[in-house]
């Protein structure tokens, strides 16, 4: 078993955050893990994108993820070539957006045989944390649709990321989205 993930959102929504949360759930588990982030311009709103590998057997590239078997979106005004760029054919597309997976697929043309899921994670983020930083939502609504890792080590590793009522907030956040999560298999 060996999935690497691609994340893409913008500087502020905690993309690189949302791949070492999933990376240390896997750890938990007794899984290998790796996250690391990739920056242009390091500022707020600037694209950003992070990766997470998680295998059962030791990493040992550390190279960025040309050819991810899935791509997490979690801003969706960034143009589809960014994020959909290397995805596997029988990939794995997880957008946070208030499309149904059709029409998403639809409205932006997307044309390659992908599973897409979508998630109104930006809706989950504001009425649960007050503010739409979408990440651990977004890391909800994945391992719902490829459960690589149990909720519960994701609760576990974010509580360690956040303290106090934040990290129970985004717990709260992860476990909404998991239930929220939209797609044909679901």
């Amino acid at each position: 078993m060996r999935y690497e993930i691609r994340w893409h959102g913008r500087g502020g929504q905690g993309a690189v955050t949302a791949a070492m949360i999933l990376a240390n759930a896997a750890i938990y588990e007794g899984k290998y893990a790796q996250a690391f982030p990739e920056f242009g311009a390091e500022r707020r709103g600037a694209p950003v994108r992070a990766y997470t590998k998680v295998s059962d057997k030791p990493i040992h590239s550390r190279s960025p993820i040309l050819n991810p078997d899935i791509v997490v979106v979690l801003d969706p005004s960034l143009p589809k070539e960014l994020y959909l760029e290397g995805l596997k054919e029988n990939g794995l597309l997880l957008v946070n957006t208030k499309k149904t997976p059709k029409e998403l697929k639809k409205s932006l043309g997307i044309d390659g045989n992908y599973t897409i899921y979508t998630v109104d994670a930006t809706k989950i983020a504001l009425d649960i944390l007050g503010l739409p930083i979408v990440n651990t939502a977004m890391v909800g609504a994945l391992v719902r649709v490829l459960p690589i890792v149990s909720i519960d080590s994701v609760a576990k590793a974010i509580l360690e990321t956040f303290s106090g009522r934040v990290g129970e907030k985004n717990v709260e956040a992860v476990k909404a989205a998991y239930e929220a999560v939209v797609g044909s298999d679901l």
